[in-house]
């Protein structure tokens, strides 16, 4: 992988760490960020050797604050329809097909929370804070900020902590369900750790198919999302993972998974 410079990429095992490199301007997303986080993630898809993916930021005061200020101020309107915007590689994230897990290790604002919003599970440590202050500079938080948190939280909520820009501590951002869990600092990565071990000891292919169920089928109607998922479970059950799933339960063995 080329050396890069608003991240660094650490593998442990099958799990990636994709971490935001700009401790001084306390891991504010620049473009430079999200063009090499776009360029990280592409190069794992290839790569059989990963099956998880985490993203945090360098030190133990931000996950990430926000968007680079100095970089939105000189922003123009057709700007936000131009490729590689923060809302697009967002939804590249949410949509990704490996599993991804926010690990939140301080101040995730703006850009930062939406970042952790487009990741499939987020945890934080006990310091970390969340909040969208984006309409303190008379702009909204559009890098999916309006429409996952109100997702997330339900939309009352969602609406109350935009409009008013309030910032939740870790015990407030998980009482209303918008991270799964919260640890003590020195534990975070141990525990992020024992979560993505949790989800590499699952067929691949389920994982794939259980995000891609969730997410097509969560704004459908009830009777779209029952069909997408069946025909999700259709595919599987032509996969060799799930006879290797099924023969293991019964030998009472650990299943050996080849994402086939």
């Amino acid at each position: 992988m080329e050396k890069f410079e608003a991240i660094l990429v650490e593998r442990k095992g099958n799990i990636a760490f994709i971490i935001i490199n700009r401790p001084d301007q306390r891991n504010a997303l620049s473009k430079q960020v999200l063009e090499e986080i776009t360029a990280t993630l592409e190069e794992f898809k290839h790569d059989e050797r990963i099956g998880c993916i985490v993203f945090t930021g360098r030190g133990e005061k931000s996950f990430a604050a926000g968007a680079d200020i100095s970089q939105l101020k000189t922003r123009t309107p057709l700007d936000v329809f131009k490729p590689g915007s923060m809302q697009e590689v967002y939804s590249y994230i949410e949509a990704y097909d490996k599993p991804t897990i926010a690990m939140v290790n301080g101040y995730a604002l703006g850009g930062g929370c939406e970042l952790a919003m487009a990741c499939d599970i987020r945890i934080a440590s006990e310091h970390a804070k969340f909040g969208l202050p984006e309409l303190n500079l008379a702009i909204i938080p559009s890098a999916g900020g309006t429409q996952r948190l109100a997702r997330l939280v339900g939309k009352g909520k969602a609406i109350e902590l935009i409009l008013t820009g309030k910032m939740l501590s870790a015990s407030e951002a998980q009482h209303i369900g918008l991270i799964s869990e919260t640890v003590p600092a020195a534990k975070l990565k141990e525990k992020v750790l024992e979560v993505a071990e949790q989800i590499l000891a699952k067929g691949p292919l389920a994982v794939k198919m259980a995000k891609l169920a969730i997410h097509l089928g969560f704004d459908a109607d009830m009777k779209t999302g029952l069909t997408v998922e069946r025909l999700a479970q259709a595919v599987l059950f032509a996969t060799e993972d799930k006879n290797e799933g099924t023969s293991a339960f019964l030998e009472k063995r650990k299943p050996q998974f080849t994402a086939n």
